[in-house]
């Protein structure tokens, strides 16, 4: 290896150190929240960041868009170029050409803890991505699904769920204890 590229190859990685904890110190003064322990990744669009609460050791994704009013848990993986959306265009009248029917109101967006959404992935407003979830590359995520849950496709489907059955009636059973 040339020494040009070893001298390139070394100082991004001192560079990617000092930008990330650069991020991480703007991102600390602008979201509504954020953890102890967070990675923001470079080219991150969040705008504002206002009203974004990120948990403890939890990462936004190369290239990410995450709309204002998006709440992530802690331990959240996020792969590169994913897209949350906030609304969409209005579809209801036919009438009127859809272009000029304007946007849905925008949705809150409330993703778990310890979960893992692959890369390209692209959600619909307001999904809320249950704990323990893994959402696959590539995922058009267009409705919620149960905690634990392995989902992929588009539009996404269920394929499994990461618990065994025993483990889900248990977890079923504390619940209905603790509501009586």
């Amino acid at each position: 290896m040339a020494l040009r590229t070893i001298c390139q190859e070394k100082s991004r990685k001192l560079g990617g150190g000092i930008s990330r904890k650069f991020r991480y110190w703007c991102c600390k003064h602008l979201f509504k929240k954020i953890g102890k322990v967070c990675n923001i990744e470079r080219h991150a669009f969040f705008g504002s960041g206002k009203d974004i609460e990120i948990g403890e050791f939890s990462g936004i994704g190369l290239n990410a868009h995450i709309p204002k009013d998006t709440i992530i848990g802690d331990y959240v993986m996020m792969g590169p170029n994913c897209f949350i959306y906030p609304n969409s265009h209005k579809t209801d009248r036919t009438d009127i050409p859809m272009v000029k029917q304007g946007f849905t109101e925008s949705k809150r967006t409330i993703i778990g803890n310890d979960v893992w959404i692959g890369r390209d992935v692209i959600m619909s407003p307001g999904r809320h991505i249950s704990d323990g979830t893994i959402v696959g590359m590539r995922t058009v995520l267009t409705k919620d699904f149960p905690p634990y849950s392995v989902v992929g496709g588009a539009p996404c489907r269920l394929l499994k769920n990461r618990k065994q059955k025993n483990e889900i009636d248990e977890d079923r059973n504390i619940d209905i204890a603790t509501r009586n």
